[in-house]
């Protein structure tokens, strides 16, 4: 059988003309610029301060970038310094604004001359190593539930992305806060990885959500072994202390892992100094307390749950209800305050037959309601309205929230951790956080409104991926395009934009 040859072969270009794959990542080179997020982490991450080589603020927002431009890994910076178009705009980008001794500076950090324009692999797990912290990982126990205390190195991350909000806000002024709080599985090969409660290595951070933002307002990395609804009051009060000026009300949103008294007592009771009483929806236990409140609740109170189809109304098989239920853990208190549980039932499909009720096993609660037995599920919380607007409200939460996961440790560099230690996970974390909230500005604030719910696929292809040829003309770093090309246009209008906010943050 005879070989056919591909009609097209590789071969090196003997030199470098400027030529790179990634001419739109540079709107977000210049969107990090103009919100000055170099600045943030000279000013809150001060790993490299005094010595030689890569400053924080190179090589944090490298790791950025990096996971915008499709990166997983540490290693994919080789292929990114191979882009030679995209290090040139890199470096212009880096070195804008500076003065002349400021450029000086720079130089004289390095012994010989720089020959990279991005960090190296090596480089890089040398820097994630400062935000792991050996004391606290000599202060684990075995089998129990352990968080590592940031250092100061975490912690600037964590204020870097405060100051990301202060961006937002400053360009789009938002005075409500509702904010889902919600873990996710991290699964990992590493040999350091503690067992999650599905069996398998991994990490579980938990992330709360600012859903009118579509942005990630704080986040705390954790062990698989620890609970998704260990001390979740923490992060709440933590998260409370990073929302900017101007945000007036805020509401809380939760499944079962934040069914927890201390924190509802914290938000009813109005402890917060700043925003007083927090409005909740929280997923709660079906205890068998919870289903005998279920079964005294009379047929008639039993109100159907419609979802809306092209426009339409349409009556679900789901019905809601009022319980009378008090858990036995407020029960005892006098002064627990009183909270409003609805119970939502959905009947089985498939109907179970008598004596056999022992025998079927589900992975959900079921309760028995005279001839038919049905899913049952339950909500607390402390807002008066109409009972289906509030499973409604609630379950908002499972779209965006845990989208966002989804983006993160798929089309982001979260789902594949660089280390065996907790620190650089956790710092490998931040990093892919802020690239997650980065691209959130880009398409709230810059691009048309036809962006704003498009996924990383489309957004690498019609606007970071663009083949581009670099040119220095007059002092001016052009970027060019080839004609006719269907991106021109885009992002064109988009730097305009970008430039617009400059003008309104320098102003």
């Amino acid at each position: 059988m005879s070989q056919k040859a591909l009609p097209f072969k590789f071969e090196e270009g003997k030199k470098e003309r400027g030529i790179t794959s990634l001419g739109g990542l540079a709107l977000y080179a210049g969107l990090a610029y103009i919100m000055g997020l170099s600045k943030s982490v000279r000013d809150h991450i001060r790993v490299r301060q005094h010595t030689q080589g890569w400053t924080d603020s190179q090589v944090i927002l490298s790791l950025v970038l990096l996971n915008l431009a499709g990166g997983d890994c540490v290693e994919d910076l080789n292929v990114w310094e191979a882009d030679e178009g995209f290090c040139r705009i890199l470096r212009r980008v880096e070195l804008h604004d500076l003065s002349r001794r400021e450029r000086r500076e720079q130089e004289r950090r390095w012994r010989k001359a720089k020959r990279r324009t991005v960090p190296s692999p090596t480089a890089t797990f040398r820097y994630l190593e400062a935000f792991h912290d050996e004391e606290q990982e000599r202060k684990r126990v075995v089998g129990r539930a352990f968080i590592p205390a940031a250092n100061e190195y975490l912690r600037g991350l964590v204020h870097v992305n405060a100051d990301v909000m202060d961006f937002s806000q400053r360009q789009k002024r938002e005075e409500t806060a509702t904010l889902d709080m919600d873990a996710t599985l991290v699964e990992t090969m590493k040999e350091e990885a503690l067992y999650s409660y599905k069996g398998s290595k991994s990490y579980q951070p938990i992330n709360v959500w600012w859903a009118e933002r579509q942005m990630v307002l704080h986040a705390e990395f954790r062990d698989g072994n620890v609970p998704a609804g260990y001390k979740n009051l923490g992060i709440l009060k933590e998260a409370l202390e990073h929302l900017p000026e101007g945000v007036k009300n805020v509401r809380l949103r939760s499944d079962n892992a934040g069914y927890q008294h201390d924190l509802l007592k914290y938000c009813e009771t109005g402890r917060n100094k700043r925003f007083g009483r927090i409005e909740f929806a929280i997923g709660c236990d079906v205890t068998d307390e919870f289903k005998v409140a279920a079964l005294l609740v009379e047929e008639d109170q039993w109100h159907p749950i419609y979802k809306t189809r092209e426009g339409k109304k349409i009556k679900t098989e789901q019905e809601w209800a009022d319980v009378g239920f008090v858990p036995n853990a407020i029960g005892h208190s006098r002064n627990s305050p009183e909270y409003r549980y609805i119970a939502i039932r959905e009947p089985l499909e498939q109907r179970v037959l008598p004596g056999m009720e022992q025998e079927m096993l589900f992975s959900f609660p079921t309760l028995s309601m005279g001839e038919r037995r049905y899913k049952l599920f339950g909500i607390v919380t402390n807002r008066e309205i109409d009972g289906e607007e509030l499973v409604h409200w609630h379950r908002e939460r499972c779209g965006k929230s845990e989208e966002a996961h989804g983006v993160m440790k798929n089309d982001l560099a979260g789902g594949k951790l660089p280390s065996g230690s907790f620190g650089e996970n956790a710092a490998w974390w931040w990093c892919m956080i802020l690239a997650f909230n980065l691209n959130a500005l880009m398409k709230n604030l810059v691009l048309q409104r036809e962006w704003k719910n498009k996924r990383m696929k489309a957004i690498r292809l019609k606007i970071i991926h663009v083949p581009a040829k670099i040119i220095n003309h007059s002092r001016e770093l052009i970027i060019q395009l080839t004609k006719s090309h269907p991106s021109f246009g885009l992002l064109k209008d988009a730097r305009s934009r970008i430039l617009e906010m400059g003008c309104v943050e320098a102003g």
